[in-house]
């Protein structure tokens, strides 16, 4: 066949492909469908173990076994995703109700990790097993071939209750993502059966059931006046506080203590240990001194995070406190999103609720067709039997004249006498009047001669009776609405009762937390900072008692406001700014603590050439001045910036910063001093202002291998350096212009 090409705008085939993609994702990895609130990955691995005969009853298999068998037959990713799904759906502290029975170490609250995948072993649970796997065996759910067509897999599961609500679900896909609480397994289904018994219900009535989230974790929803606006559209934001107790000192000595014994679901993982640093910063900086000491006191019977405060505080204020500067107050972003109907849609509570009902209505219609099937067969066969009974000894003459299996079949079903022997003519003729089904003769054939005792005709038409019984049952079930949804509800109320749990978290109401900061008091500190990089703040009175010690120790040493900011320049060309209020106050002798610590600066990748409060540099001009020479005037303007990081300077390739410099009236002039001796002095007017984002321009005309090493400003009088050990009166250098190369400085 000819090649054929086929010429396409690249945009339509980007757009396409991206498109295409994105739907993936969506459907195939991240959002769960709405039927059985799972994603791709949980119900493969629960349908593997379902595969892998690992029930609640049976031992508990290797982790490495059930991730092996999700990958090679059903899901073609990475295994450590894998196992992440199955860790998950066995933590109780991040799902309503856990799906996987854990054998080993599967990760804590505090965000400790699962043990490798070799170490740890799972076995479904008995509710997984019940509620999430029952009756696969009676085709009541769809298959399709997996990625490679040489397995079938289940489309959906045949979850029995709304797994969308009572486990919940998280996941980023492109463009969209989920996030839908947990809720309380006997409360979703008394919402259920409201619904059956009146599909006009509205989400306010659905709520008298469904009270609000229930988090593994517990903790107090605070805004339950905003839930019913969060279940109609099917987005917001829940707010949740951590359960906090007060414990009363029991003995003299001993302090009062603040228990946590619950946590906002948000807190689950590594968050936890951060909530523990965050209220440790708050001792450091002083925000609050009622604390006095912070641990952690977890252990297997449950979360216990004890403050020990001192005595008169005031708990109330320390409390809110807590609710606004740590995470004990947290949000939780609802977005109930899912794929129904094959495409990705926003859900009411009603909405998931009525999905729900459809998919048992279908899942219940096709299992009782399927048990119907099967009880019309068992039917067909035990009529033909208790017929054979009455003409038992026709059939064993029509058996032991035939010469082939075949001849009897089709004597039995037709009453084809061809070729078989009888004893009388009468025989003959009442066989000829033969016309049992197909199934009924091959029953026929295989009955066991210890069934033609007469106890055992008595037990089939007591069979038949009940077969009899449970046609007219299913079909009710399937012809009549009311009896299917009687069915439903009744399985409904069974799982109920025996899987329910108690409530864990309190919906109410309560008013925000109200912490008003002190007003800070504004005053002058001095900082300094050694040289070895260890910055501190002392109050006015300890640096005029010690003066000379301080600048004798120190490298930098200026007066600044505790409301300013620390500026610090490097020679990459970056800005670093420091507030002074994170600066340790500290006494003359103590060590401060490394600048490298207190903002985004390392010392491994960059050095300091200025320093200096942005309130002594606020309405004025610096200097910028590299190893190459350029030069440029910048407004401090430019600085007056909230990040904490910002460029400050463009450079050229292979160029630094080597001086930040503030511009002061009484100095007029600079001198550039170069490494190979060169001193070049001109006017400061002479150097342009530019944007932070400029170059500059050349100031001294350079070597092939010279760079400039210093910048000195100088204002005409009497001013001199020490230039290889020799002084070297600046204010008496030629003076020349910008641009030039300026003069050697012959020592003699």
């Amino acid at each position: 066949m000819a090649e054929q090409i086929i010429t396409t705008e690249y945009a339509d085939v980007m757009q396409k492909s991206f498109v295409d993609y994105a739907m993936s994702v969506i459907t195939a990895r991240a959002i769960p469908d709405v039927r059985d609130g799972l994603k791709p990955v949980q119900r493969r691995v629960l349908y593997a173990m379902y595969e892998l005969g690992l029930h609640y009853d049976k031992p508990h298999r290797k982790s490495a076994r059930i991730v092996g068998d999700t990958m090679g037959k059903y899901h073609p990713h990475g295994d450590s995703s894998i196992y992440e799904a199955l860790v998950v759906m066995e933590q109780d502290f991040k799902k309503g109700m856990a799906l996987v029975d854990g054998h080993g170490n599967f990760g804590s609250i505090e965000g400790d990790g699962a043990a490798a995948i070799r170490y740890t072993e799972a076995r479904l649970k008995k509710f997984t097993q019940e509620v999430y796997l029952k009756d696969l065996d009676k085709d009541i759910i769809n298959y399709l071939p997996n990625f490679d067509e040489t397995e079938k897999e289940p489309e959906v599961l045949p979850v029995r209750v709304p797994n969308l609500l009572i486990n919940g679900a998280d996941g980023i896909a492109v463009g969209m993502a989920t996030s839908i609480p947990p809720h309380n397994l006997s409360e979703v289904i008394l919402a259920v059966e409201a619904y059956l018994d009146n599909n006009d219900i509205t989400v306010k009535e659905l709520m008298k059931y469904v009270k609000g989230p229930d988090f593994p974790t517990g903790g107090i929803v605070i805004n339950q006046k905003e839930l019913q606006e969060i279940y109609e559209t099917g987005s917001g934001k829940i707010k949740i506080r951590g359960k906090v107790e007060l414990e009363q000192a029991k003995k003299k000595g001993d302090r009062d203590k603040l228990v946590i014994t619950e946590i906002p679901y948000t807190l689950v993982g590594s968050n936890l240990g951060k909530f523990l640093s965050d209220v440790a910063a708050l001792v450091e900086t002083k925000k609050t001194t009622d604390i006095v000491d912070i641990s952690n006191e977890s252990s297997k019977e449950g979360l216990r995070i004890v403050l020990e405060i001192r005595k008169n505080a005031d708990v109330d204020k320390l409390l809110n406190l807590l609710y606004k500067k740590t995470k004990l107050e947290d949000t939780f972003g609802v977005n109930m999103l899912a794929i129904a109907d094959g495409k990705p849609e926003r859900l009411s509570l009603k909405d998931i609720i009525m999905y729900h009902v459809d998919f048992q209505i279908e899942l219940t219609s096709r299992k009782y067709k399927y048990l119907l099937e099967k009880e019309l067969d068992k039917k067909e066969v035990r009529e033909g039997l208790m017929r054979a009974y009455d003409i038992l000894d026709l059939i064993i003459e029509i058996i032991r004249g035939s010469r082939s299996l075949k001849e009897v079949k089709a004597c039995l079903t037709t009453g084809d006498t061809t070729g078989i022997r009888f004893k009388t003519k009468n025989s003959e003729k009442e066989a000829k009047k033969l016309n049992f089904t197909e199934k009924q003769a091959t029953a026929i054939l295989e009955l066991r001669l210890q069934k033609l005792v007469g106890l055992e005709l008595e037990a089939l038409q007591k069979e038949y009776a009940e077969i009899v019984k449970n046609i007219a049952n299913y079909q009710d079930i399937l012809e009549n609405h009311s009896s299917m949804i009687k069915v439903i509800k009744k399985d409904l109320e069974a799982i109920r009762k025996e899987f329910s749990l108690e409530r864990k978290t309190v919906i109410e109401n309560r008013e925000e937390a109200v912490y008003e900061e002190e007003a800070l008091v504004e005053q002058e500190v001095v900082f300094t900072m050694d040289r070895f990089g260890y910055a501190k703040t002392l109050d006015m009175s300890a640096y005029e008692r010690n003066q000379e010690t301080v600048w004798n120790e120190n490298k930098y040493v200026f007066k600044c406001m505790n409301t300013d900011r620390i500026c610090l320049f490097t020679d990459t060309g970056v800005l670093h700014q420091i507030k002074v209020l994170d600066i340790p106050a500290g006494k003359l002798r103590d060590k401060g603590q490394p600048i490298d610590n207190l903002g985004n600066y390392s010392s491994a990748g960059e050095r300091i050439v200025g320093i200096m409060p942005f309130g002594r540099i606020r309405g004025r001009k610096l200097l910028f001045a590299t190893e190459q020479g350029m030069l440029k005037q910048v407004d401090a303007s430019e600085f007056d910036v909230i990040r904490k990081t910002v460029a400050a300077t463009k450079l050229q390739d292979g160029d630094s910063v080597i001086s930040v410099s503030l511009l002061e009236e009484e100095k007029k002039e600079l001198v550039l001093q170069t490494h190979e001796g060169y001193f070049l002095r001109f006017s400061i007017a002479e150097v342009p202002e530019k944007k932070k984002g400029a170059v500059g321009v050349r100031g001294i005309k350079l070597g092939a291998k010279d760079k400039v090493e210093m910048c000195h400003l100088i204002s005409g009088q009497e001013e001199a350096i020490a230039y290889k050990e020799k002084e070297v009166p600046l204010s008496k250098l030629k003076t020349a212009g910008r641009d030039t190369k300026g003069s050697k400085l012959r020592l003699g």
